[in-house]
């Protein structure tokens, strides 16, 4: 017996799947990326299933679950608790095929999402302040209203319809001898690793967490880190992976690789800057993995998902800022002066021989360590990059000034 045979998804039902949801979901690229193989020494396909209606690979198993359900149960309806891409993508296919679909959502959800998974035709409750606490709702309302409950990755359908993603990858990109498959509740790779080692026994199939939520590690290394802390990665922050997805992980995914929240930045800043695309934090989490962990990829042909494209978009303009900051186009320096008239005429003379963009000046005069007739000067500025930012602190500092730059955190 394989190692695969005692698992309820085989490559038969992923296939079976992809037939299913074939011509309702996108059949989203993969694309090789020269630039990112380039700067990492792997060689980078890309799947952009950030390009699909809901922006979510989660359609593809909300579909199928929907499809193989009987008449009555569709009539009834489907209930979930889920404040991400699960709710939009059931409710949006919910709507399509005339299922009703009601969503449990704890009461803090962002009021976008809300509006969202409403937009797509679901009900939408808000119970508890927890994800828990909606999830029990959920499961009581599915007795009291006979609704189909929808669990986001602990299915054996939902996995299957997952699974069709590593399908058109080695379709379109047979070379590909390393999946690497971002990690919340385990659906998606249980899916992935499933066709993928049935049709490839010797492919490596990689998983990946943030640092902050390293559940499914946790249950594969028998450790007890913490999951707690605010991620970039939100859609893969889940404390308490699948019962069913763990032994799809433990019996058919080669590692768990974690990665710091500075590299899943950097890489929604890179997939955005070099690949012009959209990701959420969890949806760059690969590309975060060869960032981190680049001796063990290269050489290697290596396919990444990028599971999703919503995220905020403030929060995306913040990262993008603080990307700027790193890599010093932008940078925040501190002037210490005399506070008299003229005193900043000389420092911009220096800003000016600098070619330097001044954005904004920030000046304090109370909260200060100096004498009373002292002042500190925090001039946000534009600079080329690194080396540039580097030139203007020297110059200035050549010319007699007492100047730091604010780091970030």
């Amino acid at each position: 017996m394989s190692d695969l045979d005692h698992l309820p998804v085989t490559l038969d039902d992923v296939r079976a799947a992809h037939d299913r949801v074939s011509g309702a979901v996108i059949r989203t690229p993969t694309l090789q990326s020269q630039t990112l193989s380039a700067m990492t020494g792997a060689n980078i396909y890309l799947k952009f299933e950030n390009l699909q209606f809901t922006a979510a690979y989660k359609e593809r198993g909300a579909l199928n679950r929907l499809l193989l359900m009987g008449d009555n149960a569709r009539k009834n309806g489907v209930i979930a608790a889920s404040a991400g891409n699960h709710a939009q993508g059931l409710a949006y296919h919910g709507k399509r095929l005339g299922v009703p679909v009601t969503i449990v959502m704890p009461k803090l959800t962002p009021t976008v999402k809300v509006m969202q998974t409403e937009a797509h035709g679901a009900t939408v409750v808000l119970y508890g302040e927890t994800f828990e606490a909606a999830n029990a709702h959920a499961r009581a309302l599915e007795g009291e209203r006979s609704l189909t409950f929808v669990h986001p990755f602990d299915e054996p359908d939902i996995i299957a319809g997952q699974g069709t993603v590593a399908l058109e990858m080695l379709e379109d990109a047979p070379d590909i001898d390393t999946l690497v498959v971002p990690i919340g509740g385990g659906g998606l790779i249980s899916g992935m690793a499933t066709a993928a080692k049935a049709l490839r026994p010797d492919l490596r199939v990689i998983g990946v967490e943030a640092e902050l939520y390293p559940s499914m590690h946790n249950v594969v290394t028998g450790a007890d880190a913490p999951c707690t802390g605010d991620t970039l990665a939100e859609g893969i922050a889940v404390k308490h992976p699948g019962e069913l997805t763990r032994r799809f992980v433990k019996t058919l995914v080669d590692e768990i690789l974690l990665v710091s929240e500075r590299r899943l930045e950097e890489a929604v800043s890179l997939l955005l800057q070099i690949e012009k695309t959209v990701v959420e934090g969890a949806g760059a989490a690969g590309l975060a993995a060869l960032m981190e962990h680049a001796d063990q990829f290269r050489g290697r042909t290596v396919g990444i998902v990028l599971t999703g494209g919503n995220i905020d978009t403030r929060l995306l303009a913040n990262v993008l800022l603080r990307d700027q900051v790193r890599s010093g186009r932008l940078a925040r320096i501190r002037i210490r002066l005399q506070d008299r008239p003229g005193a900043l005429v000389n420092v911009f003379r220096v800003i000016a021989e600098q070619n330097v963009n001044v954005l904004e000046i920030y000046h304090q005069r109370v909260f200060t360590d100096l004498p009373a007739k002292g002042l500190i000067t925090d001039i946000e500025c534009e600079t080329r990059d690194a080396p540039h930012l580097a030139r203007l602190i020297a110059a200035l500092r050549e010319a007699g000034y007492d100047v730091s730059q604010v780091e970030l955190a």
